[in-house]
């Protein structure tokens, strides 16, 4: 296992739902560290790094990252396809007000990339399926309103 391999396996596990390490999640950053989560555009840093781990852990408080496959690429980047797993047991916030937790089982593929600077993560690009990860909470689009809304727009 190389030592950029070491630093992402760490920062995940400082994440688990039954560790929530928060401390050792932020440490894991540089000190400019950011986390994006790209599926909705959100960027977190410093202490704000926690939100991204006290959410997950909200909403699903047994939340495990599957690890599918670590590459390390050179030049400090390591990519990652994981599984984000996870019951639903917390409220989920919308637009529209939370969505009450059911229970459902997840598991969302997604594709992590880590930039690295001196021993730690600068930059943690998050690309979660949050389309697969609603449906499986059981959100489903309503296409009828969609197109609606759209016709009004006209």
């Amino acid at each position: 296992m190389t030592p950029n391999e070491q630093i992402v396996r760490a920062a995940y596990r400082a994440a688990e739902g039954n560790v929530l390490d928060l401390a050792g999640w932020r440490n894991s950053f540089t000190a400019d560290g950011v986390f994006n989560n790209k599926s909705t555009g959100d960027s977190y840093t410093g202490e704000r790094l926690d939100d991204v781990v006290t959410f997950m852990a909200g909403v699903f408080p047994d939340v495990h990252r599957e690890l599918l496959q670590i590459n390390d690429l050179g030049d400090n980047v390591v990519a990652v396809e994981l599984l984000i797993q996870g019951t639903f047991l917390g409220p989920f916030p919308t637009p529209a007000g939370p969505l009450a937790p059911n229970g459902a089982k997840t598991s969302v593929p997604t594709a992590d990339f880590f930039y690295l600077r001196d021993g730690k993560i600068q930059t943690f690009n998050c690309y979660p399926s949050l389309n697969i990860r609603l449906a499986q909470m059981g959100v489903h689009p309503d296409f009828a309103s969609a197109m609606k809304a759209s016709a009004n727009a006209d």
